[in-house]
């Protein structure tokens, strides 16, 4: 497997939804960075791989940054995942990939479900295309200004939520 950083597609809400190109490369990584061991741990066990975790989280990724430069300064292929679906989007992933640009380490993708397009496709929207705003600010008064400039577009907006503050957005 080539040295660099793989971001790496996992299911959304069921394990069996990964592609053969993912299960391979959490197989042959010599590590992977997971948002949460535990849930990562339940995919790996499901299809058999041993590879090692290390924790990589929005409350932690700051710190591991340089660790991560380190290990692929060093030769290594480290796989980078998120509880369901792409790092980087609106999950842990952009900082380390940054880094790694700004020090011309290679970063691949290795892509997987889509929680946007599957919603999307669901919804049946018209192929005219959509907006992603992500997940909306916490805070009342940056969530409508957020909202405001979102819908200055005649696209269909798809938004990420926390089931806990649906009924308040």
């Amino acid at each position: 497997m080539e040295p660099g950083l793989y971001l790496v597609g996992t299911p959304i809400g069921h394990l069996q939804d990964i592609t053969l190109r993912a299960l391979e490369t959490l197989r042959e990584a010599s590590l992977i960075l997971a948002e949460d061991t535990r849930e990562t741990r339940k995919l790996l066990e499901r299809h058999g791989l041993r590879t090692p975790m290390m924790s990589y989280h929005k409350f932690n990724e700051a710190a591991r940054v340089e660790e991560v430069l380190n290990r692929l300064r060093g030769g290594a292929a480290i796989a980078l995942v998120t509880d369901a679906g792409m790092p980087g989007v609106s999950d842990p992933g952009a900082r380390v990939v940054s880094a790694c640009r700004e020090a011309g380490l290679a970063v691949r993708v290795v892509p997987g479900p889509s929680a946007v397009t599957s919603a999307v496709a669901l919804a049946g929207f018209a192929s005219g295309g959509f907006v992603f705003g992500g997940f909306l600010p916490p805070k009342p008064g940056a969530r409508r200004r957020r909202l405001a400039e979102l819908g200055r577009s005649d696209l269909p907006l798809v938004l990420f939520e926390s089931p806990y503050r649906l009924l308040r957005l």
